[in-house]
């Protein structure tokens, strides 16, 4: 199990207060002590319609850049591309949602307008050198278009394949999905693609650990987490925050899946970021302390 820490991007971005640029990268600085290795640093979206995520270009101008540490950036649109690659970003990650309301919300595009720009966006970012993800938003369910079929997943995973990128994604933004559900989307995307799998999961409705499980023994090799529980999406009515790095991480020890993450440094970015934000972290293990 390989985990990509998403709280500077996706932790971030939901929450009333928005962070300065040193800030921010003193709390990435905290995730790398831990031993984690992949971090979704930074969004490239228009900064009037997510504020917290402003300053991107000066937070990835100030990261520390040690061998191995791949940091990546989520791209919406052309412009996007552009300011990522001007930013050398390792790794770009790309949202397309599963639905076409949620993705005008979100996008201000249909799913197939999203689709149709997505191989030039892909390959702009192979000119460049950076490998790309994509996401598939809402995958488990939409907070506009309610249930989504497995079917439509599948589908939409076929065309994603079919381009030269390295990892997909499966979201489930809102938090709706249960272990069945996860069981169900994967093998559906195995069937059309053997490109590395990845789940992007919230906890909203306290089914996030289940899903987890239920991935990895389905044969996804990488989680999205996030110190602390936090996140969200600012688009999604009612949307918390994702699974926490440090409670999983205790999964996965107990589990046998050996991480090489130091969850008591987890906890420690956890306390910086959740005392800049005023928040109290969703995350227990802070609270109830390792076991034995």
């Amino acid at each position: 199990m390989k985990i990509v820490e998403v709280g500077p991007r996706d932790g971030l971005q939901n929450e009333d207060r928005a962070l300065d640029a040193a800030t921010r990268v003193r709390y990435i600085e905290l995730i790398l002590a831990s031993g984690i290795d992949r971090v979704e640093a930074v969004s490239f979206a228009r900064p009037d319609r997510v504020p917290q995520m402003a300053y991107a270009e000066e937070v990835m101008a100030a990261v520390p850049r040690p061998d191995g540490v791949r940091y990546s950036g989520l791209v919406m649109n052309p412009k996007g591309i552009e300011r990522a690659i001007a930013s050398s970003i390792d790794e770009a990650n790309i949202v397309i949602v599963a639905t076409d309301e949620f993705s005008r919300r979100n996008q201000g595009t249909t799913v197939r307008e999203s689709l149709d720009r997505l191989p030039a966006m892909i390959d702009a970012l192979g000119a460049a050198g950076i490998p790309t993800t994509v996401t598939i938003g809402a995958a488990f369910g939409c907070p506009f278009e309610g249930e989504v079929p497995v079917d439509r997943i599948g589908m939409i995973a076929a065309e994603i394949a079919a381009l030269p990128i390295a990892e997909l994604s499966l979201a489930d933004t809102i938090g709706v999905g249960v272990p069945g559900d996860v069981r169900a989307r994967v093998a559906r995307v195995q069937s059309e693609t053997d490109l590395p799998l990845r789940l992007h999961l919230h906890n909203t409705r306290n089914t996030g650990y289940a899903n987890a499980v239920a991935g990895i023994e389905a044969g996804v090799q990488t989680l999205d987490a996030s110190t602390g529980g936090i996140g969200g999406c600012p688009f999604a009515p009612a949307a918390t925050g994702n699974i926490a790095t440090e409670d999983l991480l205790y999964l996965a020890e107990r589990s046998g899946w050996n991480p090489t993450v130091d969850r008591d440094r987890v906890i420690e970015a956890t306390q910086f970021i959740t005392q800049q934000l005023g928040v109290r972290p969703e995350a227990l293990l802070g609270r109830a302390g390792g076991f034995p």
